[in-house]
């Protein structure tokens, strides 16, 4: 009855949670671009990058569909029954994206790449301890935060590869 039931509710809230969840996640995005604005000349166009490095136009619309795909793991997270690994979830939950949110202004705020490799690891050890303790709150919610998981994977690679090469 659990959260089968609650899940099947209908009516207006039901999606404008969902529209919250996922506004807050993009909300959270857009306050990160706000220190990624590096266009010619700036720090980041200057320095030396791996040669996997994709082109800049492509995390825009990656970041774009993997904050909505969190923000839906959120809101299946937020529907699961009260429960203490409810509220062991939410916080992994909120502790990453606040990780998340910090490594763009460690960056390219900042322009310590070291330290956000730092915060990098930190924000990947914490989605896996969220994806390893929310599988057993909510499969779905866990399942689809892995493509958020190997992209932030990624992302360590290009960092370090900063780190190294500069």
């Amino acid at each position: 009855m659990g959260t089968e039931l609650k899940l099947q509710q209908s009516g207006p809230m039901r999606w404008i949670s969902l529209a919250v969840c996922i506004l807050l996640c993009l909300a959270v995005s857009a306050l990160g671009a706000i220190a990624t604005q590096a266009g010619p000349g700036s720090w980041y166009e200057g320095i030396e990058k791996a040669f996997w490095n994709p082109p800049s136009w492509v995390f825009g619309p990656v970041w774009t569909v993997l904050y909505i795909t969190i923000g839906i793991a959120l809101w299946i997270i937020w529907r699961s029954p009260q429960s203490q690994r409810r509220r062991w979830v939410l916080m992994l939950f909120f502790l990453q994206l606040g990780l998340n949110l910090a490594w763009s202004w460690i960056f390219f705020g900042l322009e310590q790449p070291l330290l956000a490799l730092i915060d990098l690891a930190g924000l990947i050890a914490a989605i896996v301890v969220l994806v390893r303790v929310g599988w057993w709150e909510t499969p779905f919610a866990a399942l689809i935060m892995l493509p958020y998981l190997v992209w932030c994977g990624f992302a360590f690679t290009l960092n370090a590869a900063i780190v190294v090469l500069n």
